[in-house]
């Protein structure tokens, strides 16, 4: 079997290099082009990666568009602002393109605000804004499977997402009462490049609250679940580990319902997904469940009104929360086992 050929762009970054190591072991996958953001001379990967050495003479090369000729695939683990510019191109050259950063996520444009666009050519941008498809496979696997520029959801994002959309789509929750989320992750979810919020005293021993009623990936959930932006309270946390998720939702049912019910809905959603792990009713998930995995852990809590709901939902966000659900999709669109690679 002809293997695929690929190529990251920023794999020096903690999602990148998570990428990275996951390709280096796929079964379907030649040995994968790593290039940098900028045009300069290579570097060994495990100058950059300690952890890499022993894996051959992996090369970290300057970009150019001469090294993509011969890939059939393109992971941009690079700021949004390097994906709004390069995707385009890397499309017009025919390569597939699995991004993982917040580029092109986002249908509406007063979602898009939050990261204030400054595209060269606004009807290129557009179109692939329209076209982009969100790739969260356990919404959209048939989508994916066809796409040509698929959006890796934010690591927040998918925890909430995955936690709340088979009860919006039961229609049974009261939307009118709001949804609360308090979502709080590791570190590493700020990235790579320090800086004084992330600095190990500021850390070590806190916890905090960032970007309060304006988080990026806040127009993610409203978009993939419909939810207006006044129905839900979404407040990221910072906790002082490297990493991991752990996203509570609380809820009202429109009317009372049984435990087995809200139960059954979970597992009627995820039946047959391979990544989503359904806790019956009363467990709830830690973040020590799925940590350097590519699940994502829901469990439940009723009240004993039928009515107050709480919903915990935990994932590893530099697996499923980035690099890992990046090759859970690059299976769906290569028609391979959504495990491939990631057991």
């Amino acid at each position: 079997m002809t293997k695929l050929k690929t190529a990251v762009i920023g794999a020096t970054g903690y999602a990148g290099f998570e990428l990275a190591r996951l390709l280096l072991r796929h079964p379907h996958v030649e040995t994968p082009v790593f290039l940098t953001r900028e045009e300069r001379d290579s570097k060994r990967l495990d100058e950059y990666f300690p952890h890499m050495t022993g894996s051959g003479d992996l090369k970290l090369e300057g970009f150019s568009w001469d090294r993509l000729k011969q890939a059939d695939l393109l992971f941009m683990a690079t700021p949004h602002e390097l994906s709004r510019v390069l995707i385009p191109e890397a499309l017009k050259h025919g390569l597939r393109v699995v991004d993982l950063s917040g580029a092109w996520r986002l249908k509406l444009a007063e979602n898009r605000a939050v990261y204030d666009f400054h595209d060269e050519n606004a009807e290129v941008a557009s179109t692939l804004d329209a076209s982009a498809v969100y790739g969260l496979p356990e919404l959209h696997r048939q989508e994916i499977a066809n796409a040509q520029l698929v959006a890796n959801p934010g690591c927040y994002a998918t925890s909430v997402i995955v936690a709340l959309a088979p009860l919006m789509k039961a229609g049974i929750v009261d939307v009118e009462h709001g949804v609360v989320c308090d979502a709080k992750s590791g570190v590493s979810g700020a990235g790579k490049t320090p800086t004084a919020k992330t600095h190990f005293v500021e850390v070590s021993d806190n916890l905090s609250a960032y970007n309060v009623f304006g988080h990026r990936h806040t127009g993610e959930i409203l978009e993939q679940v419909g939810l207006k932006a006044d129905q839900l309270i979404f407040t990221p946390h910072l906790l002082p580990i490297p990493r991991g998720i752990l996203s509570t939702m609380y809820l009202r049912l429109k009317q009372p319902t049984s435990a087995s019910v809200v139960e059954q809905v979970y597992r009627e959603f995820y039946k047959g997904a391979e990544w989503v792990r359904v806790f019956g009713a009363g467990k709830l998930p830690q973040i020590q469940f799925s940590v350097r995995t590519n699940y994502c852990d829901v469990g439940f809590v009723l009240a004993e009104d039928g009515k107050r709901l709480i919903v915990v939902s935990c994932l590893d966000n530099l697996m499923k929360g980035a690099a890992g659900q990046a090759l859970q999709n690059m299976n769906v669109m290569y028609g391979w086992s959504e495990r491939e690679g990631l057991n």
